[in-house]
């Protein structure tokens, strides 16, 4: 199919970079997937690309979540680095609404040089993340 080539494209816009097409490292049956099939699109960002966009997923993508109720503090993984899911990908304003055909979600990791939770938390905090209390 071609939706993860069509979500590569759509991350690409999000990210500011391009995004890798991921591909299945084995079959599965259940799901219907064949070994080396592309199954998923990741990007990783650093240095300026990477607060440019914290800075658009803080201050613009979040506020436009439907029902946010904030980020759960809770899920921190234990060595300083802090994961979310976004189930709608056109809470960005690099997606165009009207040309999106299938609306999908997405998962942000951020990974700090922070050793434990707490000063990833502070860090996350003076960024601005809103966490709920």
């Amino acid at each position: 199919s071609k939706k993860p080539s069509v979500a590569a494209e759509d991350l690409a816009l999000i990210a500011g970079q391009k995004a890798v097409v991921t591909r299945a490292r084995n079959s599965i049956a259940g799901f219907k997937v064949r070994e080396n099939m592309p199954i998923g699109a990741k990007v990783t960002l650093r240095k300026e690309r990477m607060y440019e966009f914290l800075d658009r997923l803080v201050n613009i993508a979040l506020p436009r979540v439907r029902d946010f109720r904030g980020l759960n503090p809770k899920s921190f993984d234990g060595r300083g680095n802090y994961a979310m899911g976004i189930k709608e990908h056109i809470v960005f304003p690099e997606i165009n609404y009207d040309k999106v055909d299938q609306v999908w979600g997405m998962d942000v990791i951020v990974c700090t040089t922070a050793k434990t939770d707490d000063e990833a938390r502070a860090l996350l905090k003076a960024f601005n993340f809103p966490f709920r209390q």
